[in-house]
């Protein structure tokens, strides 16, 4: 074994969740300012992802922050990486999304599979049909505590 890949079996292995591009993601990236370090939050769209070996992999990130669009680079096994949470997944038919770059405003939004809408929708009918069991079987529990009960000698 070389010293590159002892170094390698003891870094930290990061777990991300599976991502595509056209996906929009919250990178939580760690900036160290001075002496102290912080994590800080860049969200945008997925518009390119390069390599598939995961030593030099690395993905692109795009938003727009006050009128100006914003790219980021973030290699996949960079050590400022802290977390990467998937916001939505987009329905995209490109591998490179960089005509994004010339569009504004709402032409610029990905639109959201389908996938994702269906399974938002049915968690809040299911927590919608939970709510109304619930204030069902409280109405029943507060219903039986408000009845009086009649005496047996019929007073």
């Amino acid at each position: 074994m070389t010293t590159k890949d002892i170094i390698d079996s003891l870094r930290e292995k990061k777990e991300f969740p599976e991502f595509r591009v056209g996906d929009t993601l919250k990178v939580h990236v760690k900036i160290k300012e001075g002496e102290k370090e912080r994590v800080q939050v860049f969200e945008g769209v997925v518009i390119k992802k390069k390599g598939r070996n995961k030593k030099e992999a690395s993905f692109t990130v795009r938003k727009v922050s006050y009128g100006i669009g914003v790219e980021r680079v973030f290699p996949f096994e960079s050590a400022s990486l802290d977390k990467i949470e998937l916001v939505k997944q987009g329905k995209v038919r490109r591998a490179k999304l960089f005509y994004l770059r010339d569009l504004q405003g709402r032409a610029a939004q990905v639109k959201e599979k389908e996938i994702i809408k269906e399974r938002s929708a049915n968690k809040i009918k299911a927590q919608e049909s939970r709510s109304k069991v619930k204030t069902k079987a409280n109405k029943k529990s507060t219903a039986n505590k408000n009845s009086e009960p009649v005496a047996a000698n019929g007073n």
